[in-house]
């Protein structure tokens, strides 16, 4: 299960988030309580683990402003969580090592989500940042095969029924695990991902791979083991 925690402001979550077992770690470039100014999040980037995904989070910018600062910082993906047009997605997917592409649950656009060209593909909720659930099954909407992620009001307490729900690839926190507003909770971070480590389903048997006895399903979650960024 790929584990993403967002909102990070300061470099002493950041680590603490990479050193529980996240994956990934978002910085909220955007306007925001969580909005972190690009001097720092090169800073923070410097000091993370090299297997560590770390992206910036851009809500309607051009394509130019997302893929210059994404690189400037150091940063290894660009997540869009504006409205950001197919060709715009493609342009920035073009000039950055990887794209996260966001969409609300339920939303006409997440059924042509594969379209977009992005790496991942994330579901939210309606007001993102919020911590406000939404109806889980709205992600159905999302075509099969991609690399979906799950946000949206995501707790410790939760996240093993929405991961039950809806079997994704991943999932991203970011008020569920805090203490205020860009400031995490450890306690809470650290329950959140053993949480959701805890609910990743098992894994096939080798021994019934080589039999012939196991079918992989195309519409499975990806695994992050065999296609870990680097």
């Amino acid at each position: 299960m790929f584990i993403k925690i967002c909102g990070i402001t300061t470099a002493d979550d950041a680590l603490l988030a990479t050193a529980l077992g996240a994956d990934a770690v978002g910085f909220v470039l955007a306007p925001s309580s969580r909005q972190i100014a690009p001097p720092r999040v090169q800073e923070i980037v410097r000091l993370l683990p090299p297997g560590v995904l770390t992206v910036g989070v851009f809500r309607n910018e051009a394509p130019q402003r997302v893929a210059e600062i994404v690189n400037r910082c150091g940063l290894k993906a660009a997540q869009l969580h504006g409205r950001e047009s197919i060709a715009d997605t493609q342009l920035i997917r073009e000039k950055v090592p990887a794209v996260i592409k966001a969409f609300p649950g339920g939303s006409a656009a997440l059924a042509m989500a594969d379209r977009y060209g992005a790496d991942m593909v994330l579901v939210d909720s309606d007001n993102p940042g919020s911590g406000q659930v939404f109806d889980w099954s709205l992600a159905e909407g999302a075509p099969g095969g991609i690399r979906l992620i799950m946000a949206g009001g995501l707790t410790p307490e939760n996240v093993a029924m929405a991961i039950a729900k809806v079997r994704p690839w991943g999932v991203d926190v970011s008020t569920g695990v805090e203490l205020s507003p860009g400031r995490k909770d450890p306690a809470r971070l650290r329950a959140f991902i053993n949480a959701a480590r805890e609910t990743e389903p098992p894994r096939p048997d080798p021994a019934d791979q080589e039999l012939g006895e196991y079918e992989p399903d195309e519409d499975a979650p990806y695994d992050w083991q065999e296609e870990r960024f680097q």
